[in-house]
């Protein structure tokens, strides 16, 4: 009896850090300090040490149930993406820049070329938020998992100046709130997905003339990473006071968490497009519109309020780095929360 014998091939998982290697490496900032494969990763700071008060910031989160259309699909190269998107979202809605991610994947079986398919969206996604993918963990492990099924989660540091936070705290009332579209349903609401829709193959890859793609490839879009859009509006020298990464909770949950006490947000469902996506599952799945709110983003990834002065700069600053943004409502004093008109 050996190892291999019990269902962990440790040759298969050298195999892999050998093919995601290349990934890896596109990923590489001048801060970082070791190589892959050892049992740590080094970041340096000097490049920030003229910040006042230089302030780390970190994320943490995984796929979700997401992750059972891209085993049906048989489809692994971007599902990266989304864990990447969903840890350095929340860093930049701190107003922090994204330094380095860590995955962890855990699977039934290490199929070499599926994992490095695998990472190769991770780096995408680290490279789409200029972040560099210092270290990971694959961890095989027979007969908790299916052989061809995995985990995915990760976890990202970034840094602020403590002067730069975001924390919602300036709010007034008054305020205009800016929503940047989402790419789909990201990764929040899968379980409610999974029971609108028939979960086969044939299933995900019919083809909608609503969506112009099929459902398949519609709801595996990858979510939107944000960090350059924040950084534009930034660099345009706008100040944003709140903001709001609409994940898993839709806007009741997610828009009241910018807002300090006696501020509420009041957003027109009108002031923006809905994608297709979102009408075909309501529909689908007679699902009430109050739910669609509070599960799904809805179109806006994320929502940020800034003075009324600065409207016109944040949205031209959002556009010229490709994004769709709207006016979407304003704050007003009052009980804390979120009202949809």
């Amino acid at each position: 009896m050996d190892y291999k014998n019990a269902g962990v091939d440790i040759e298969a998982g050298y195999k892999s850090v050998e093919l995601m290697k290349k990934h890896v490496q596109a990923t590489m900032r001048e801060e970082v300090l070791t190589n892959i494969g050892g049992f740590s990763g080094a970041f340096s700071l000097k490049k920030f040490k003229d910040m006042e008060n230089p302030t780390l910031v970190s994320g943490t989160d995984g796929v979700g149930t997401k992750l059972k259309l891209a085993f049906i699909m048989d489809k692994h190269d971007t599902i990266g993406i989304d864990c990447v998107a969903m840890c350095v979202n929340d860093i930049a809605c701190a107003g922090g820049e994204p330094l380095y991610f860590l995955d962890y994947i855990a699977c039934g079986k290490n199929f070499p070329e599926k994992i490095a398919t695998i990472v190769s969206g991770v780096a995408e996604g680290c490279k789409q938020s200029d972040a560099a993918l210092i270290g990971g963990e694959t961890a095989e492990m027979p007969g908790f998992y299916p052989e061809d099924e995995y985990d995915l989660a990760g976890f990202a540091v970034g840094i602020v100046d403590e002067k730069d936070l975001i924390t919602g705290k300036e709010l007034k009332g008054g305020e205009t709130l800016i929503g940047i579209a989402s790419s789909g349903v990201h990764s929040n609401g899968f379980s409610l997905v999974r029971k609108v829709f028939d979960m086969t193959k044939e299933s995900l890859e019919t083809y909608y003339d609503e969506l112009g793609t099929t459902l398949g490839e519609a709801l595996l879009a990858p979510t939107k990473i944000y960090v350059k859009a924040l950084r534009a509006v930034k660099e345009a020298g706008v100040k944003i006071l709140a903001c709001s990464h609409i994940t898993g909770g839709g806007f009741y949950e997610n828009i009241p968490r910018m807002l300090p006490e006696n501020v509420r947000a009041v957003v027109k469902k009108d002031s923006y497009p809905i994608p297709p996506i979102f009408k075909l599952l309501q529909k689908t799945g007679n699902i009430e519109e109050e739910m669609m709110y509070n599960t799904y983003n809805m179109g806006l990834g994320m929502v940020i309020a800034v003075k009324d002065e600065n409207v016109d700069a944040t949205i031209k600053a959002l556009e010229s780095v490709g994004e769709k943004a709207f006016v979407v409502g304003k704050t007003e004093v009052g009980e804390k929360g979120v009202t949809l008109c």
